[in-house]
């Protein structure tokens, strides 16, 4: 479904199920100066989840959001809710050490705890259940890899053990159970969140854009300010930080497809594979699903994967809105399915060494906080942040706030992996590069493509729409200057460099970009 459709400002062309399937959750926009302990630039599940926790402390909040509640990252997830990680743990003992490595685990473990008991305390009406997660070999991959990570989790502490089939899967194939795990309907939960801020007095503004940052508050691009004693920016990639943060983590887009499934016909259950290496032996990329209710006679099977350093789908030379035929194929080979009724995508930030970002902001004033990285494990990383962004501004002792501090460089420890991954990204955008410096004739642009055009030597990114207007823009980043490329599935202007992304229009859709591109309307 288009992202205009029922007022939904969202982060692309497609709506997810979430956005589709419950009322925008919006507010009114700020429209006076005011003063507060703690503001929040983001409503996500990272900035919602801390403004609920901070306003239980006793603060008073006041939180603001460019769109609508979770119509970012949040409202673009699969939703799972994992101490399974992303990244094994193998990987991250070896990164942290055992001792470290449980303590993740068990953040991630207090994460869905946390979930599960304010769902209870605040009756929040949002498809929360519990259930099992499975852990299945790819055929490119090493029956070892399980052995591997059965060992490594169980010393973390997860509940994990080998079976010998998958349920649920057409193929029988060797997994590993994780017992523990959960699932919920991401915006029903928001919904519950902001309406408990509400109650406690606490103030949330939407469509209410933080032009300017700072450890004195904000101010928006209505000239309205914020005066705060602390600030905390959750806006997936931070806004506030130009630098720091951006060379320490990656960005991706990946894919999701809706199918119809017979209720009852599969279990309720999470699945992932353990990636694709023929594609990628550093980072292979992997398949995940989940189960999703959806009416009297039928369920949605879930299905996410396919991912590609953001600008960069060409790397695989498989274009982005072509991902979701491979995502179609891979889901029928080991589950039963009727017809595809989503697909969308979203943007996973892959920090340097595996886990968040979340914590003071580097080379700031002690007042400034961030949350980033979410590693493709953003409900639980959202709710860790929530949890000790709270514990911080209160002065309170948390055993996370070192493992997860946005100051951390491991860079020995990540090692060739992530600067294989990150050196490939950025070789191949600036090889890429100069292609698009080749000047395009305007009048070569068919319907609904985007090009980089060169006029008396300056770059300018140029979208034909499906009435034939020609939409033209800036075409260097407002972050950092890199040459955006065109997202022909999201109809989006994409950054190759640090992930951020604009509407045919200019405007900002993803940081770290916190300003629009000047936009030129040309009908011809």
């Amino acid at each position: 479904m288009d992202n205009t459709q029922k007022g939904k400002l969202t982060s692309g062309n497609n709506n997810s199920y979430w956005l589709d399937s419950i009322p925008a959750i919006s507010f009114d926009p700020l429209n006076e100066n005011k003063s507060t302990d703690v503001v929040i630039v983001g409503g996500g599940i990272s900035g919602v989840t801390t403004a609920y926790c901070l306003l239980k402390s006793g603060k008073k909040v006041i939180l603001v959001e460019d769109g609508n509640i979770g119509s970012g990252e949040s409202g673009r997830t699969t939703a799972h809710l994992v101490s399974a990680l992303d990244d094994r743990y193998y990987e991250l003992e070896r990164i942290y050490g055992e001792k470290d490595a449980r303590l993740i685990a068990q953040s991630h473990k207090s994460a869905i705890d946390f979930i599960e008991q304010t769902v209870l305390k605040l009756n929040i009406e949002c498809d929360f259940e519990r259930l099992s997660g499975y852990l299945f070999l790819h055929p490119s991959d090493d029956r070892n890899s399980l052995f591997k990570e059965l060992e490594a989790a169980k010393k973390a502490g997860i509940d994990v053990e080998e079976v010998p089939y998958l349920p649920g899967s057409k193929e029988q194939i060797p997994a590993l159970k994780f017992a523990g795990q959960a699932q919920f309907h991401p915006l029903k939960y928001l919904k519950g969140l902001c309406d408990a801020i509400i109650d406690m007095g606490g103030q949330i503004f939407t469509s209410t854009h933080a032009d300017k940052i700072s450890h004195e508050g904000i101010e928006t691009d209505k000239g309205f300010k914020v005066e705060a004693k602390h600030l905390v920016v959750a806006t997936n990639s931070p806004v506030n930080n130009r630098f720091v943060i951006h060379l320490k983590q990656y960005p991706y887009r990946t894919y999701v497809i809706a199918a119809k499934i017979k209720k009852g016909s599969v279990p309720k259950a999470l699945w992932w594979d353990t990636g694709d290496f023929t594609q990628n032996k550093e980072i292979a990329p992997y398949h995940y699903v989940r189960t999703q209710r959806l009416d009297d006679t039928h369920d949605l099977l879930i299905c996410g994967g396919e991912d590609h350093p953001t600008g960069i789908a060409e790397q695989a030379k498989i274009n982005e809105e072509d991902r979701y035929s491979l995502l179609e194929y891979w889901l029928k080979k080991y589950f039963t399915v009727e017809d595809i009724v989503y697909q969308w995508s979203g943007q996973v930030l892959e920090p340097m060494d595996s886990i968040a970002y979340i914590g003071k902001n580097p080379v700031d004033k002690n007042n400034v906080y961030i949350a980033t990285g979410d590693s493709g494990n953003g409900m639980t990383h959202g709710t860790i942040a929530g949890i000790l962004i709270s514990d911080l501004i209160n002065g309170k002792e948390n055993d996370w706030e070192k493992i997860y501090s946005p100051s951390r460089f491991k860079i020995f420890s990540a090692g060739k992996t992530f600067f294989k991954e990150l050196a490939g990204g950025t070789l191949a955008y600036l090889k890429n590069k100069s292609h698009d410096s080749k000047p395009v004739e305007v009048g070569t642009i068919m319907v609904n493509e985007g090009k980089i055009i060169e006029v008396e030597g300056e770059k300018f990114a140029a979208y034909r729409d499906v009435n034939g207007q020609l939409h033209i823009i800036e075409a260097e980043c407002s972050h950092l200057k890199c040459i955006i490329k065109w997202n022909n599935d999201e109809k989006s202007w994409d950054c190759p460099c640090h992930g951020s992304r604009y509407t045919h229009e200019g405007k900002v859709l993803n940081g770290p970009a916190n300003k629009d591109l000047k936009y030129y309307s040309n009908n011809k």
